[in-house]
């Protein structure tokens, strides 16, 4: 598949595009679902429109815990179809759909009792694993196994002695998440759909009671378009409740904000090959590999509160730290926390007062001719999800469409990244590159690597590194903005690149260099790269602020202190 630039060109075109004619499908909502959805639909041969009022995976879709996994901890509530299903499109994923973007990763549950643990876990674990064998989809994915306290210590030897008898590893994956949902916009738009962020759904057109399309408001240029559609599917997530009031209706289900937060820490504070899951009094614990460091999560709270940035308090980061360490040897301090991302899981209410027991089901509706509502799931099931809020739209199309083929699309990048993996050593002859640095970028591109690599070609200076983040080259930055859809400095500080999760000064230093490479490809005078700077110096103040606040409340309110460099609402 060709692949196509999410240029600022090509926002512009695709706004007046989705103007022009009417669609098909018109997706609102740029996360893992609404861009699932839009590449469903434009391999179905539809016409598609995706608008997303901020950036790809701006919300839920870039605070996950960066996991694509079967969910181990709902075989103990007995929902065995949910885990198959995930665990089925985690196989997918891995071996055909994304294999550039999702690896495995090994994880060890350290054992606390003797005898019984043993066997209840060691039963679970190898349930989950034929679960998978049984999905077709499991290779990939070692098998699990059982190992003593001694050879538990030989993977993790930070493990504290008395913290663990013994212990299994089993195998998930992890990806990405908010550059995997933008290959999933930018595969959507290569198979023709029209694509465009920072673009607001502000109202609904309805014609006899049916819904016809949307008024779309460019927040860029303030300018307001009526886009036409047979259908509109909604897919936006914790904003699902107010999307559908746009409908003048009252929702089939609401959606439930749970607030999920992460803690990043350097690789060398915590010495092993392994993540960890641990169990809390509330959830489970994830410590996971990530690059040169590691994420701790996560917690699982009811969030009333804003929604476009949920805060972190002092008591969620202090509640990480003392569950971790609790089988550290060298404890963990809030001096060694790099980075921390607060995200919220829209869960489908009513079904439970506590939020880590809603149910991870999704559920699609039309509670309006011409409307589908899509809400609820996981990061897993983003490509089931999208294809059942497809299957509505297109019942309500009322004619003739091809069944859902994206069991049998790789995203752009998946194709001959195998082979160009084997020549690592080859690509890093010929562009100057250490083969390190090689492995890095495949692992972020696939095989569209070759376009980044041009880029350095062409510009000797963008194949160094950022002065104020050494793991990213200057041509990833000018790409992100050139090709990947980037508007502002935060998506790619944020989003593009992880800078603003991986570095203790969450990006600061890196973000006039990074401003500066980018100003030519967006159009930025000196004013405008000033103003992005400050916008996001100010955003990692208020964040910092809001991490030292006690409560929910008053963290909140610190976050708030830092205005959006394109305001939102309107």
């Amino acid at each position: 598949m060709k692949s196509v630039a999410l240029s600022p060109e090509a926002r512009t075109a695709a706004l007046q595009a989705m103007g022009d004619r009417e669609l098909d499908v018109l997706v609102v909502g740029g996360g893992v679902v609404g861009a699932g959805a839009a590449l469903d639909a434009a391999t179905r041969g539809l016409s598609v429109g995706l608008v997303e009022a901020r950036d790809f995976a701006s919300g839920t879709s870039s605070r996950s815990s960066k996991l694509v996994h079967g969910g181990l901890r709902y075989l103990e509530m007995l929902d065995f179809r949910l885990v198959a299903e995930a665990l089925a499109e985690r196989g997918l994923l891995i071996q055909h759909l994304a294999p550039h973007l999702v690896r495995p990763v090994p994880f060890l549950y350290p054992l606390q009792h003797r005898g019984w643990e043993r066997l209840y876990a060691g039963a679970g674990v190898a349930l989950y694993d034929t679960l998978g064998f049984l999905s077709g989809r499991s290779r990939g994915v070692p098998h699990h196994r059982h190992l003593t306290r001694r050879g538990a210590r030989r993977v993790v030897p930070s493990l504290r002695k008395d913290a663990l008898v013994g212990a299994l590893q089993y195998y998930d994956a992890q990806v990405d998440d908010a550059r995997h949902t933008m290959f999933i916009a930018r595969t959507a738009a290569a198979y023709g759909a029209h694509v465009a962020t920072r673009a607001r759904v502000v109202g609904l057109l309805k014609d006899a009671g049916r819904v016809v399309g949307a008024t779309v408001q460019d927040l860029e240029s303030g300018e307001r378009i009526d886009v036409r559609a047979r259908q509109v599917i909604n897919a936006t997530g914790v904003w699902t409740d107010e999307t559908q009031a746009l409908a003048g209706e009252r929702g089939l289900f609401k959606v439930r904000a749970s607030k999920g937060i992460h803690l990043v820490v350097p690789r060398d504070r915590i010495r092993g090959d392994s993540g960890l899951i641990l169990r809390t009094e509330k959830s489970v614990l994830f410590v996971i590999p990530w690059g040169r460091h590691w994420i701790i999560g996560t917690t699982d709270t009811d969030w009333d509160l804003d929604k476009a940035h949920p805060a972190a308090s002092a008591a969620d980061i202090d509640y990480l730290l003392r569950h971790v360490n609790e089988v550290l040897e060298q404890p963990l301090t809030h001096d060694d926390v790099e980075g921390v991302y607060a995200g919220l899981r829209p869960l489908l209410s009513g079904e439970s007062e506590s939020t880590s027991k809603l149910s991870r089901e999704h559920a699609v509706a039309t509670p309006v001719p011409g409307l589908v509502v899509v809400a609820g799931g996981k990061y897993t099931t983003y490509r089931v999800m999208a294809r059942d809020a497809v299957d509505a739209a297109v019942h309500g199309l009322d004619a003739k469409v091809p069944k859902s083929v994206t069991e049998d699309v790789p995203l752009l990048g998946a194709e001959g990244f195998h082979a160009l993996r084997n020549a690592t050593a080859r690509l890093a002859a010929q562009s100057g590159l250490h083969p390190g640095r090689i492995e890095h970028l495949l692992g972020r591109y696939g095989s569209l690597i070759q376009e980044v690599l041009d880029l350095a070609a062409e510009d000797p200076t963008l194949a160094e590194p950022l002065a104020g983040a050494s793991d990213y080259l200057r041509a990833e930055v000018v790409y992100a903005a050139s090709h990947e859809g980037a508007r502002h400095l935060e998506d790619i500080l944020a989003r593009r690149t992880r800078i603003s999760i991986e570095t203790f000064d969450r990006g600061a230093g890196a973000a006039e260099e990074v401003a500066t490479l980018v100003a030519p490809v967006l159009g930025w005078n000196d004013e405008q790269v000033a103003r992005e700077v400050d916008h996001y110096v100010k955003r990692v103040e208020a964040e910092r602020e809001s991490q030292r606040m006690p409560d929910d409340e008053t963290a909140d309110a610190a976050r708030l202190g830092a205005p959006d460099v394109v305001p939102v609402s309107g």
